[in-house]
């Protein structure tokens, strides 16, 4: 059977927070209301994160994975992701299980209408520093990108995969999803999420990585808006 959903899950240095995700992802695997499969992208990890993945992989059908030889960035894990993938929707999620696999059902109901779903924790359930350092550079990237979206940077979204297979990803683009879509003249949507206390493992944001690098991200942003090309063939010979 033709799967029709794939969920990416970036890796870095997230070896205390696996055991918890493999048995939540395979308990959704088997409930999803769409037939689904997940990737894992480890991104050059240096604990035993690629072991747990690779081993627990290959004993589990639907999982797969791809192993970075050095870390590249979140970026480069979901191009990576979105070039590999070939089920019509793909979703993303980090491995915290601050976000929860089974809030995709949430964003399934809008996947017809628009083109990319993304989440939105209208209740952050971290610190007051992330807090901040977050609704301050949302607000920064609203004014370059003018996606008026509440919270770009929710790792819990929806993309139909033709829409994710053009979008030219540089570092730091995951924070741009929503307007690379609408790049492309896609319609986005947001819908409201659960969000948790991480349960093990340390964040790997901090201020500078949540202000300053988007900030310069926003200028590269601002640079491929006004050189992005897209086009959509109307016809074409018969093969």
């Amino acid at each position: 059977m033709h799967k029709e959903f794939t969920i990416i899950i970036p890796v870095f240095n997230e070896e205390p927070c696996l055991p918890h995700l493999f048995p939540v992802l395979k308990d959704y695997v088997l409930k999803a209301s769409k037939t689904t499969s997940i990737l894992f992208v480890d991104d050059g990890s240096t604990d035993k994160s690629p072991l747990l993945i690779s081993k627990f992989c290959e004993q589990n059908k639907d999982f797969d994975y791809l192993l970075f030889d050095r870390n590249y960035g979140k970026g480069a894990a979901l191009k990576a992701a979105f070039d590999y993938v070939e089920t019509p929707l793909l979703g993303y999620i980090d491995a915290d299980l601050q976000t929860q696999p089974e809030d995709f059902e949430l964003l399934f109901p809008y996947t017809d209408e628009y083109d990319l779903v993304s989440g939105w924790r209208s209740d952050r359930k971290d610190s007051a520093v992330k807090r901040f350092s977050s609704k301050f550079g949302n607000a920064i990237r609203n004014a370059f990108t003018n996606d008026n979206m509440h919270d770009t940077g929710c790792p819990l979204k929806i993309i139909k995969t033709e829409f994710a297979k053009k979008i030219p990803m540089f570092q730091g683009l995951q924070r741009f999803l929503p307007a690379m879509v609408l790049l492309q003249q896609g319609k986005i949507k947001e819908v409201k999420i659960e969000h948790y206390p991480r349960i093990a493992g340390k964040s790997k944001y901090n201020f500078k990585n949540r202000f300053l690098g988007p900030l310069v991200d926003c200028f590269a942003y601002i640079w491929m808006k006004k050189t992005y090309i897209n086009y959509r063939v109307t016809q074409k010979s018969n093969d």
